[in-house]
Order: C-alpha cells, then sequence, then structure tokens
C-alpha cells in the first residue's frame, strides 16, 4: 500500500526528510550548540515530540507516530496512531496501510478497508492529499482483491475519485493507473490511457512519460509521432524509467544507430533480476515494466553481438545475453524471436 509520508534520509535513509518537515514546522531540532553530544537527531526529535505531545499538541503526536513509523518502530507507531485516529485522518490512514502491510501487527484486511474507507469520506479540506492516497490504495485493492472481492469497476470508480480529473492536486499514481488501466486488454481504451498518461506525466509521472513515448512511436491511440516519441523515451531515460530505455534502445536499432544501440544497451544489460526492486523504490515505476525494459535492452544487445552491428561481433556472448533476457522475461523475449525469425530485426 501506498504511504503519503515516504521520506528519504539524510541521517538513516528514513527519517531524514521528516526530521527537516519538524524543523520546519518547530524551528532547527539541532537546537543549536544542544546538538553536539545530545544523542542523534532521531533521538532529538522523539523527547522534543513526546515533550509537545504531553503538552497536548495534536501535530506533534502525529509526528511521533510517524518518527516511530519511518524507524520501523511499527508498535510504538500503531499505538500512537491509534490514539489519535478519530480526530487525525492521517493517522488512520497510516493505520491501514499497516494492517494492509502487516507492519507491527498481524495482516488485517477487513480493518484495513473500513479505515481506508473512512478517510476517503472524509470531508477536512487539510486532509485532502492522504484522502486521495487512501482513494487510491482503494482503487488498487479492488484490482488485485486485497481485502473486497476483486473488481475493475470499482478500481476505475476510485482511481477516478483519486486521479481528480488530471488537476496538478489530484494523485498522480492514480492518474498513471489508470493510463495503465486503459491500456489492458480487458478494459482497452487507447484515447483514454493517452490522456491519462499525459495528465500524469505533465504532473511528472516518469512511468507515464516512458508509456508515452511508447504510445507515441507505434501510433497507440494517437498518429505515430517518431520525434514526440523520441523526446519522451530519451528524457525518461534520462529520469532513470528503464521501460523506455528498452524502448529506446529498440528505436535506436531499427534506425541503424547502432553504435547508440549498443551504448544504452550494453549499460541496462549490467542490470538484473536482483536489481529490479531496487530501481522500482528509486524511481516507483512498476516491477513489471522495468523487467521488461531491461530484457527487451538485453535482447538488442544481443542482436548487435550477434550481427557485429556497432560493435565486434561475438556470437558466443550474444547467446549469454539472449539467454539472460529470457529468463529475464520470457513473454517479451518469445516476441521478439518472433521478429527475429520472420527478419523484422
Amino acid at each position: 500500500m501506498e504511504s503519503d509520508f515516504e521520506t528519504n534520509s539524510t541521517e538513516n535513509h528514513k527519517s531524514g526528510r521528516l526530521i527537516n518537515a519538524i524543523s520546519n514546522v518547530y524551528g532547527d531540532l539541532t537546537l543549536g550548540d544542544k546538538a553536539a553530544g545530545n544523542g542523534s537527531l532521531v533521538e532529538m526529535a522523539e523527547r522534543f515530540l513526546k515533550s509537545r505531545a504531553e503538552e497536548g499538541d495534536g501535530q506533534a503526536i502525529f509526528l511521533l507516530g510517524q518518527l516511530y513509523y519511518e524507524e520501523c518502530l511499527y508498535e510504538k507507531a500503531e499505538k500512537v496512531f491509534d490514539s489519535i485516529k478519530d480526530t487525525d485522518p492521517k493517522a488512520l490512514y497510516q493505520l491501514a496501510v499497516m494492517y494492509f502491510d502487516g507492519l507491527g501487527t498481524i495482516v488485517d484486511f477487513s480493518k484495513a478497508m473500513a479505515y481506508m474507507k473512512r478517510v476517503a469520506s472524509c470531508d477536512d479540506p487539510e486532509a485532502t492529499s492522504v484522502k486521495q492516497c487512501a482513494l487510491f490504495n482503494l482503487g488498487t485493492a479492488y484490482l488485485e482483491g486485497y481485502g473486497a472481492r476483486p473488481s475493475r469497476e470499482e478500481a476505475e470508480r476510485y482511481w477516478l475519485l483519486a486521479a481528480d480529473d488530471g488537476n496538478p492536486s489530484g494523485n498522480v499514481k492514480a492518474q498513471s493507473s489508470l493510463g495503465l488501466f486503459y491500456s489492458h486488454p480487458d478494459t482497452l481504451d487507447l484515447k483514454k490511457a493517452f490522456f491519462w498518461h499525459s495528465e500524469a506525466c505533465g504532473n511528472g509521472s516518469l512511468e507515464s512519460q516512458g508509456a508515452l513515448g511508447v504510445m507515441h512511436l507505434y501510433g497507440l491511440g494517437i498518429p505515430k509521432d517518431q520525434q514526440s516519441a523520441l523526446d519522451c523515451l530519451k528524457e525518461a531515460t534520462e529520469r532513470g524509467n528503464v521501460y523506455a530505455m528498452g524502448h529506446l534502445v529498440a528505436f535506436y536499432y531499427h534506425r541503424k544507430l547502432y553504435a547508440n544501440a549498443v551504448a544504452l544497451g550494453k549499460r541496462i544489460s549490467e542490470y538484473g533480476a536482483e536489481d529490479v526492486g531496487a530501481i522500482a523504490r528509486n524511481t516507483e515505476c512498476l516491477p513489471e515494466y522495468i523487467s521488461k525494459g531491461i530484457a527487451m535492452a538485453m535482447f538488442y544487445y544481443a542482436r548487435c553481438l550477434q550481427r557485429g552491428k556497432g560493435v565486434q561481433q561475438n556470437v558466443e556472448e550474444a547467446k549469454r545475453y539472449f539467454s539472460k533476457a529470457t529468463q529475464l522475461n520470457h513473454e517479451v523475449c518469445r516476441e521478439l524471436h518472433t521478429d527475429v525469425t520472420f527478419e523484422r530485426m
């Protein structure tokens, strides 16, 4: 489940950004000359928030729970969040995430769904962001059947609510998910897919930027536009979208820009299945599409090695990369092997 409060670290890869946020609200938590020899920033933040919480500061209570959450002290986090769940939608949302994922407690889909629905129905204007995250997660739960009977209709309904007509204030993951939803054979509507990927891309989605490049490249839902495809794929590649990288390698190969195909394909071929999870966390792209991108790049790089295009011919090395690509994503490679058989590449 998506947490609305993901943090990157300046101290321990979990709490750094949260501590910065606390400092922005309450002032510098290093407390000037008290910083030296007075424990870590996390420890100081905990002491500070506890003192504020004891004075009845509701925001400090939530931030204390969130600090425990980011430090993986889930039992403490659950206790804090549970104490304010009826007055703070953010705490209720975090409890729902914890029950969905079994963080510090047993997995309880029924309770998680009930809490998410309470957040989703909240009318507090200050809770808009967390409300949209709850709507997005409810859509995902219905699509995957977590705590509810699988329903594409309900998934679509909740995602449309979260996406907020594509507005920048809407949930970007919901916007991008709708683009993928309408690209699926069972719910295919490529014009809607293009619309939602365009909205999500405009609001910063790296996943959708790569998808737009592919849609422009192959004329999916729109006329083919090679220049727009190249622009989208290159920019998405520069931002770390591995699926876009795979298609960019293919783009170079089919236009006989073999040196470019080899340079990018070789770099991506250094990745393996063990890297997919880390790439997904760093880019917020779906693992399924990351593995497809790596496999595609490997396959085209292997084909260059096999034919001696843009690189010295090395048939044995080509076989190795063909094998690695197939192990990573058999579906992608089956289609590409068909292209080789019919001399389309």
